[in-house]
């Protein structure tokens, strides 16, 4: 048998799921999870990326331990994090979490060099403040870029701890914000007027691109050899490859963010585009992702974590159900960010000191799906198009009441399904890998006919 593995790791957890291919149906096992998270260290948020790379290696290890050995491997991840390199190899560390403050008014920094309305027409990426463009423009400040010579993106960089082989992606790239959505490669010019050695980034290669083999010592920690390639490595861009999805259809890949948007040929970088803050990622077979971030799960996991996980999602989901609240707030408001206590930060932002529980948890309900609304009106009025379909993929489309009010005020048909959509499009790219053949619409259609896409009723 021909096993497939893929490691989908988001910044609160992470999987290792098995793939096989039998007879047209994409055959998926969870073998292996465990925790993510970032910690504050010395005043900076900083990701425990040794402790990542372990996990990541253990949970290579227990397909020897199964007897079910893949012949390719392939590593998806959140966006815009990076680790630096000198020009001897060695890491410079801390690797720092986006959800640091560090970046809080550096975009205007940046615009004071590159105007914003130049800096879109080149990348056609949203502004978002910690964006790798305004991380990287805080090392500079601080020094830390002088010494840097190379750069890999999170998945990159675990990618080249199991092979030693340095490369870079096509769609993890794109969040950088350095890209030039035109050339499809990193933009010199930016690069040059901000002063980012040219060095940074190699070649951007596309998904299902092999990497390497496993270098001797994790040959000899796991027990066997495997082909690392590159799915869309970053986690959005796998998702929505494992979308059911048309050119009347939008996404909404629904996990500690919720990234809403649509599938493109070509980049949307108008006046109007601009206006409405979307971005144009890279995607699978240098498609567009014309879409928004919106704070997700993020909000109810900090709430749980908040109430210190006496209720389950599930019956919060009740509560929030058996509350007529509907004030609103703005999840895409950076005081959600990293905010000390969730809880109190929506209770301060509405005014509301005293909220139950049971109306804040509703307040969020609606106020995502409210959001949800208002960024699909968005793609039909910016990118011009007619939206009948939305389909949500990925650990959030289990919420039932946010699919149904998503349904209810916006009033398009939705589909939830598949919930491991990442994961799965992680796997259709090393499927694709290993068979030439496999185009995007076919593996699409593998993913249609095996899994459960509910329309939302």
């Amino acid at each position: 048998m021909s096993y497939c593995l893929a490691i989908d790791i988001g910044a609160s957890s992470g999987r290792h799921i098995l793939g096989e291919y039998v007879n047209g149906r994409l055959e998926t096992t969870e073998i292996y999870r465990f925790e993510n998270g970032f910690k504050n260290e010395n005043g900076t948020l900083v990701w425990d990326i040794d402790g990542l790379t372990d996990s990541v290696i253990e949970g290579i290890a227990q397909c020897k331990k199964l007897g079910k050995i893949p012949e390719t491997v392939a590593i998806d991840t959140w966006g815009v994090d990076y680790v630096l390199f000198d020009d001897d190899g060695n890491e410079i560390r801390p690797c720092v979490s986006y959800r640091d403050g560090r970046t809080s008014g550096v975009p205007e920094e940046v615009f004071g060099i590159i105007p914003k309305e130049e800096l879109y027409a080149r990348t056609g990426i949203q502004t978002m403040s910690y964006n790798t463009i305004y991380q990287l423009y805080c090392d500079k400040k601080s020094g830390k870029l002088d010494k840097a010579a190379r750069l890999l993106m999170i998945p990159e960089y675990l990618s080249y701890r199991l092979t030693g082989v340095m490369k870079n992606e096509y769609t993890n790239a794109t969040t950088t914000n350095l890209v030039n959505a035109e050339t499809k490669k990193i933009d010199g010019v930016i690069m040059e007027k901000l002063g980012f050695p040219a060095t940074l980034f190699g070649e951007l290669c596309l998904p299902s691109t092999y990497i390497g083999g496993f270098t001797d010592d994790i040959k000899a920690r796991v027990g066997f050899d495997s082909k690392v390639i590159f799915c869309p490595t970053h986690d959005t861009a796998s998702a929505v490859a494992a979308c059911p999805l048309d050119d009347n259809s939008v996404f909404i890949s629904s996990g500690t963010w919720s990234l809403v948007g649509t599938e493109n040929l070509y980049p949307v970088t108008s006046d109007a585009a601009l206006a409405a803050n979307f971005s144009n990622e890279g995607g699978i077979n240098y498609r567009f992702r014309f879409l928004k971030n919106i704070m997700g799960m993020w909000l109810f996991q900090n709430i749980r974590k908040n109430l210190d996980k006496k209720y389950t999602y599930d019956e919060m989901m009740n509560m929030a159900e058996e509350s007529d609240f509907k004030e609103l707030i703005d999840p895409t408001d950076e005081c959600f960010l990293a905010p000390e206590n969730m809880m109190e930060a929506i209770r301060t932002y509405l005014g509301r000191p005293d909220l139950p529980t049971g109306d804040l948890l509703s307040s969020v309900y609606h106020s995502l799906a409210v959001s949800y609304k208002k960024t699909v009106e968005e793609i039909e009025r910016v990118a011009d198009k007619r939206i009948d379909t939305i389909a949500i993929v990925g650990g959030g489309c289990k919420d039932k009441y946010l699919n149904r009010l998503t349904r209810e005020y916006t009033g398009k048909r939705v589909t939830a399904g598949p919930t491991e959509g990442t994961a799965i499009g992680n796997l259709i790219s090393q499927l694709m890998y290993l068979d030439s053949g496999l185009d995007l619409a076919r593996a699409r259609e593998i993913i249609i006919n095996t899994f459960d896409i509910q329309e939302v009723k």
